[in-house]
């Protein structure tokens, strides 16, 4: 019996040391049922495959070769938390199935395979990832891509305002992504079904701006040879996004204060006023309290924006978001009609160490220019840019005359300290568990 057609489908990696049965897995759980099925020969492998990119689900074998699979398991809570493993052996035991399911095992089948057993297990998965009706419904996003805390708290508060016509105003580095959470905030609005008008403030000038948010009339100004609407009466229903508002003139700030203060516009060289019905979303990289202390930026408009501020924070404050980001740019700018490329371990390490001055928009360009260069079906540390390349702080030499354990402590000290002491992205760069960091921090008595 296959799966239900409409059940969603995963992207399960398959890691056992036998040939047969991972091509049985894959046949069951990719042809038949549709997921997207990755297999791996053992325990290392799959932690590689983990780091490389997100999956769904790991259903990987106790007993392996080399690593075996509790030790892959306890490894893979730490790469990938969000991703659930199915364990399986032929040795079924209690003790087994008890200590896999306190190191976080979802679940336990035995060989040989059964294919009703792991239909149902992965059908339980899919299930427990649901929200119920007694729950609290789970936050997700199309475009929004991140596992952190703090990328879902951002969420998460994007969401609660989308239900209000509230005035938001985002703060983030360039680069961080504010245009997609404003079209998040919109898209999960009552307005969701009408315009989404993006204007950037400082990509225009300023003699054009305001004709360009407000319209103009007929022969207002040289040029000027139609009616035109303005921005925000094409926003009409839907929601304005204002980018880089913190550029925007004093003259254009005190217009933009009115429309805040009752809805209306009105178009260069005309005589009446035009009612809008249209949110503002704003946003800025500048400190606009800063601004308006030392007189750029008006303090009025400043607290009609400040309704609600959402702070989107520097990718390099969050690297646990790098690999989910890694993947959904790695299937974007996929070939048509081609499978998205993985990336190798050590490509991922250097994406990890990198500190992305240019946030998500860099890693995103990073990605695109990867695939074009990459000629098979895996990025490699050569198909990145120079810059990401070089960043390598795990990489030093050892030099003569000193000991493996003063090389590993400075190794790790100094990675540590170039992440600012962030342990998540320091165990990223030296390729190794965040628990296995934590236990070298403490045995080698390194001060933070």
């Amino acid at each position: 019996m296959n799966a239900r057609a409409d059940a969603p489908k995963l992207r399960i990696l398959v890691a056992d040391d036998q040939p047969g049965v991972r091509e049985l897995l894959r046949a069951l759980l990719g042809g038949d049922d549709g997921h997207d099925v990755e297999t791996v020969p053992d325990g290392q492998a799959a932690l590689a495959a983990l780091a490389a990119g997100f999956h769904d689900l790991v259903i990987m074998d106790i007993r392996m070769p080399g690593m075996d699979g509790i030790t892959a398991l306890e490894k893979a809570r730490d790469i990938s938390p969000r991703t659930g493993v199915v364990m399986m052996t032929a040795y079924a035991s209690v003790e087994t199935a008890v200590k896999a399911m306190k190191l976080g095992a979802f679940d336990y089948v035995t060989k040989p395979i059964d294919i009703d057993e792991v239909r149902a297990v992965v059908a339980r998965f899919i299930d427990a990832q649901r929200p119920h009706e007694a729950e609290e419904p789970q936050i997700e996003s199309r475009d929004v891509v991140g596992a952190s805390d703090a990328i879902r708290g951002v969420l998460e508060l994007a969401h609660r305002v989308a239900e209000s016509d509230a005035t938001v105003l985002i703060l983030g580095e360039s680069g961080t992504g504010k245009e997609v959470l404003a079209r998040e905030i919109h898209r999960a609005s009552p307005r969701a079904q009408r315009p989404f008008v993006a204007v950037n403030c400082s990509a225009i000038p300023e003699t054009l701006l305001e004709s360009e948010l407000f319209g103009h009339e007929k022969g207002s100004f040289t040029g000027a040879v139609r009616q035109r609407k303005g921005r925000f009466e094409l926003a009409e229903g839907g929601t304005i996004f204002l980018d880089e508002i913190g550029d925007m003139s004093a003259a254009l700030q005190a217009k933009l204060l009115r429309f805040l203060q009752d809805h209306r516009v009105q178009r260069v060289g005309g005589s009446g006023d035009i009612t809008v019905d249209a949110r503002v979303v704003a946003a800025t990289n500048r400190d606009l309290e800063r601004e308006v202390a030392e007189g750029r930026f008006r303090e009025d408009l400043f607290f009609r924006l400040n309704v609600v501020t959402v702070t989107v924070p520097p990718l390099r404050e969050r690297p646990e978001d790098i690999p989910p980001l890694v993947d959904h740019f790695l299937r974007l700018h996929a070939p048509d009609g081609a499978k998205p490329k993985k990336v190798s371990p050590r490509a991922m390490r250097l994406l990890m160490g990198h500190s992305w001055p240019g946030n998500v928009r860099e890693l995103e360009n990073a990605v695109q220019r990867a695939v074009v260069l990459s000629r098979g079906e895996t990025v490699f540390p050569e198909q990145l840019p120079p810059r990401v390349r070089a960043a390598s702080p795990g990489e030093i030499a050892a030099g003569t005359g000193r000991t493996m354990r003063e090389v590993e402590r400075d190794v790790i000290a100094k990675t540590l300290k170039e992440t600012g002491g962030n342990r998540t992205r320091a165990a990223a760069i030296l390729g190794i568990s965040r628990r296995t960091l934590q236990n070298k921090i403490k045995e080698y008595r390194i001060d933070l």
